[in-house]
């Protein structure tokens, strides 16, 4: 081959791949994109964790989390906060939709973030704990915790180049801004009208991650939303507070009416089932043992009235405990009341717990002292017709089956009626009719 056509395959070669290797390296990597919404629990620990995971198996650029949260446990802050500041793919919080907030535990996600944004009519701020315990705050703790919270705040912020004296001031003087004062203030980054202004905005943007600073190329990106699975999303209903309280009811009901009426079935297999599903959840919210120890204590004290001749006080005492017991059932002061059960809920459950485990004691209380209606025990006092004479002995027809009688009081005449007054094996005794009026 000479060497004009060979130059001129190397000179094509080199053209197309000049033309080519700019639009392969056009497409984009994808984003990510997980929405949190409600308060900051366990389970968000999980669905955050889960996310940064897979957004870091999927190689996508960046991950998204849209924010809307009123706040949340502490420690479980904590835990999406670290796993933010060690992700290895740059983690973009974008307070949204419309009207959303990122308050108490919310300010420390947002500002942990890689990227901060938010989006018009959204706020940012109030991070002052709350008091712990009950029956007034101790000074000492309080100072304590809220200088733990202040620091935490202002190194999270130092460490991603943010307002720290805000920050500061958002623990302590629970100072609250919107979102164009958050930009002023730089406590977040930039304002998005929506996800793709905001992808938009941020292209180009270096950011530092624990692997070194990455360059975003996230306009025009693919968006490859992460879906909740049903399991995180059933863990998520029913760890709500008043869900898993109900829940706990009915499996307590349930078990008690199968333990009143063995055989029953649906009772036991239903309380069964909303106990198991109660105590699942209750290993994500924050439980008060003694609370729920009250409502056991209640139900008990109710138990007792049925058999305990109290004039009610056992029944009072049995619904005021419950009543305590409910509100003391999830202790998380720090969520200002996010993680607690509502009167809404507390009143009817401990009023119709109360109501039917009367009504179904004092049901299974009279059954238990009520006259046999069959069986040998059943057989005294009912009216048998004599079938022989009874001289004394012969036989009667008592319930349409014939047995050997023993008459008392003198001989019985064929078809003379007859009361029985006694079982002896198979053997009747009994007296006329007559003599027993």
């Amino acid at each position: 081959m000479s060497r004009a056509p060979l130059a001129t395959l190397l000179f094509l070669t080199a053209f197309l791949v000049v033309r080519i290797a700019p639009a392969v390296g056009a497409a984009p990597a994808p984003v990510a994109v997980i929405e949190m919404e409600g308060a900051i629990t366990p389970v968000t620990v999980r669905l955050v964790s889960a996310a940064v995971d897979r957004a870091q198996a999927e190689r996508a650029q960046a991950l998204v989390i849209q924010l809307d949260t009123p706040g949340g446990l502490e420690r479980s802050m904590r835990s999406i906060v670290q796993a933010i500041l060690n992700s290895e793919v740059p983690v973009i919080v974008y307070v949204a939709p419309t009207g959303g907030r990122a308050a108490s535990a919310g300010v420390f996600i947002t500002m942990a973030a890689h990227v901060a944004a938010m989006a018009p009519a959204t706020n940012i701020g109030a991070a002052h704990p709350v008091s712990v315990g009950g029956g007034g705050p101790d000074k000492e703790m309080m100072k304590k915790i809220e200088n733990d919270a202040a620091a935490f705040a202002r190194t999270i912020a130092t460490e991603r180049g943010r307002n720290a004296e805000w920050a500061e001031k958002a623990v302590r003087s629970s100072v609250s801004v919107t979102e164009r004062e958050a930009v002023k203030l730089k406590i977040v980054d930039l304002v998005a009208d929506n996800l793709p202004d905001l992808l938009a905005k941020i292209d180009g943007r270096t950011v530092k991650t624990v692997k070194g600073t990455v360059t975003l190329q996230t306009k025009d990106a693919p968006i490859k939303k992460i879906e909740v699975k049903f399991r995180d999303r059933f863990l998520a209903l029913i760890s709500d507070p008043n869900i898993a309280y109900i829940l706990m009811m009915i499996g307590m009901l349930g078990i008690f009416f199968e333990l009143s009426n063995p055989g029953v079935i649906l009772p036991g297999v239903l309380g069964g089932i909303s106990l198991i599903l109660a105590f699942f959840a209750f290993q994500s919210l924050p439980i008060n043992w003694a609370g729920l120890l009250l409502i056991l204590f209640g139900v008990a004290l109710l138990i007792a009235e049925i058999k305990v001749v109290s004039h009610g006080v056992l029944t009072i005492g049995g619904v005021v405990a419950m009543l305590l017991g409910s509100m003391m059932l999830f202790d998380a002061p720090e969520t200002g009341g996010l993680l607690r059960v509502s009167w809404f809920v507390i009143v009817p459950a401990v009023a119709s717990t109360a109501g039917l485990v009367i009504v179904g004691l004092s049901f299974g209380m009279r059954a238990l002292y009520r006259k046999p209606t069959t069986g040998v025990s059943g057989m005294v006092g009912e009216i048998a017709v004599a079938r022989t004479p009874l001289a004394p002995e012969g036989q009667v027809l008592v319930q349409g089956e014939l047995w050997r009688a023993i008459a008392q009081n003198g001989p019985v005449a064929v078809g003379e009626k007859v009361e029985v007054v006694g079982v002896n094996g198979l053997t009747l005794t009994v007296v006329k009719a007559a003599d027993r009026r």
